[in-house]
Order: C-alpha cells, then structure tokens, then sequence
C-alpha cells in the first residue's frame, strides 16, 4: 500500500501541465506544519485535482535549481524512481524521465515531460509548467505510460528568504487503477514532498545555487 501511495504521488507531482482546468469547491484535507492541500474533483475526471500552499525557508534562485536538478528529485520528490535528463534546451528548459514502483501484480508506472520555467521581471514570480510527451520514447515492456495530466508551479517570493510554493495537480494513472484508489492517497504525497523540499533546499550543494534566467 505504501508504493501506491509513493506512486500516485510521483505521478501527480511530476506530471504537469499549465492547462489544469478551473477547479472549484476545493476541500482542505490536510493542515499541518505550515502546509495545507486541498482536493477537488473535476467535472471531466473521476481522478481528484490536488492544490498544496506552503512556504518554504530559501531564496528564489536556490529553490529554481532544486526543481530543475531532476537527476535528484528521487531524493525529496516522494516515491520518485529512476529519473534520467533526457535532453537540455536551456537551464529552464529540459526533457526528463522518472519511474515509479507498484508492488506485484500492478505495474510500474513512467512518464516523460518537458519542464519550462519562466519569471515575471516584475513580480519575480516563477512559474513551472511541463508538458507530457509520452510518446518521446519507446514504451517500455512491463510499464504503464501515464498518458494524461495537468498541473502548474508557482512560486512567490514573501520576503528575503522565504517563497511561497502553490502547485496544483492532477493526473489518471491509467492501467486498471481505480479512482477510489488514486483519491484516497492523493493528499499524502504533496504533503510529504513539500516537507522534503524544505530540507533539500538546505543542502551544501545548492547553497550558492544560481540558475540562469531567475533572480532573487
């Protein structure tokens, strides 16, 4: 049950794209620890549509490279498995490929998306949206490609130090997963990765982190 959880999350996480359709009637699952996640179901899905509201301790420049380092997003990202850079356009522009797990006799679960970061020049607001491209690559024998998805990131910046982090997500796993299923997990995992990211984004490595193209 728990790799369920892990993968359904990795899915909703990773899988975005800025045509997320209005949600409305949201409904607050989880507040704690400074997080909220509220969840909504859509008028064209069975599959609930997840928005998650934190702050996060960190500058602007650093929490952008912790979002595009996909080659460690295993690392905060909950469930995440086997991610791969598939193709750099840009610092802020890139393909990648992850991978999550199910236990027997489910399938695993693999997508391919294109991130792209933009900021406003004058709010520096940052936005992420990703566009799914499942047929970038063969499928692989034994793996279910997610084929659909939606979501957005938006990070605002508070004060010196401390970003807003909004995202809203949805996504049909596909395969024989009932929606049941997907819903009753769906707030786990944006609760736990926005808990992880406060701690990655502490790391040495990204302590004196710049990404070309976003400023503090």
């Amino acid at each position: 049950m728990k790799e369920i959880k892990k993968m359904l999350w990795v899915g909703l996480l990773c899988l975005l794209n800025n045509t997320l359709p209005a949600q409305q009637n949201w409904k607050l699952n989880i507040n704690k620890d400074g997080i909220t996640v509220f969840t909504s179901t859509p008028e064209n899905s069975p599959f609930k549509a997840v928005k998650t509201i934190g702050n996060v301790q960190t500058s602007m420049s650093r929490i952008a490279m912790v979002l595009m380092d996909v080659s460690n997003t295993e690392d905060w990202v909950y469930g995440a498995k086997n991610p791969k850079l598939l193709k750099q356009f840009s610092p802020t522009d890139l393909i990648y490929y992850a991978e999550a797990a199910l236990p027997w006799p489910m399938s695993n679960r693999d997508f391919i998306i294109r991130i792209t970061m933009t900021q406003d020049p004058t709010t520096k607001i940052v936005t992420m949206t990703t566009e799914n491209l499942p047929n970038y690559i063969p499928v692989k024998n034994g793996i279910v490609r997610i084929q659909r998805s939606y979501g957005l990131w938006k990070l605002t910046p508070v004060s010196p130090g401390v970003v807003k982090v909004e995202y809203t997500l949805q996504v049909d796993p596909g395969g024989f997963l009932p929606a049941w299923l997907v819903n009753l997990f769906a707030s786990t995992g944006p609760y736990q990765s926005l808990k992880a990211l406060r701690n990655e984004v502490k790391l040495a490595k990204y302590q004196q982190a710049k990404l070309t193209g976003i400023i503090d």
